[in-house]
């Protein structure tokens, strides 16, 4: 049987446009994947509560506002019979950096320049893609992937 997720994530930029990234450890094995701060949206809860509460827990930031929708994305992995669909929004905050991630996941939280998102994120197209055109001025667009490494198509 597939599963479908709903994950939203905060496109979150410092005074000097940096971007942050979270560090992952899912597997808790030292395996660590940078995202946008973010996750699944759980049963009853809004998008913009979701991206609050993940980004709090993940950061210690505090959502103060969401500007826009920047991008979705829609992932098909086969291999785990899911489909995930991602929504980023650019959103403002405030308070400084302190994650207190409740499942243990976050190892890291900081500002990237483009360049380092660049880095961080070249293994994973569906996370790496949008994002970068979104930074470059691109906004509201769709992007569609077969799975997590392969090309996509963008409306």
């Amino acid at each position: 049987m597939r599963r479908d997720l709903l994950v939203a994530a905060a496109i979150l930029l410092d005074k000097q446009g940096r971007v942050l990234l979270v560090a992952n450890d899912w597997s808790r094995r030292g395996r660590v994947r940078y995202t946008l701060p973010g996750g699944m949206v759980e049963a009853g809860e809004t998008i913009p509560a979701a991206i609050a509460r993940e980004v709090q827990e993940e950061t210690g930031l505090r959502i103060r506002g969401i500007q826009h929708l920047a991008y979705v994305i829609q992932v098909e992995d086969a291999r785990k019979s899911e489909r995930t669909i991602a929504m980023a929004f650019r959103a403002d905050y405030e308070g400084l950096l302190n994650p207190k991630d409740p499942d243990g996941h976050i190892v890291e939280a900081r500002f990237f320049t483009a360049e380092e998102v660049a880095v961080k994120l070249d293994e994973h197209r569906p996370l790496l893609e949008p994002l970068m055109d979104y930074l470059q001025g691109e906004r509201g667009r769709f992007y569609a992937y077969s799975s997590w490494g392969s090309e996509g198509i963008r409306v």
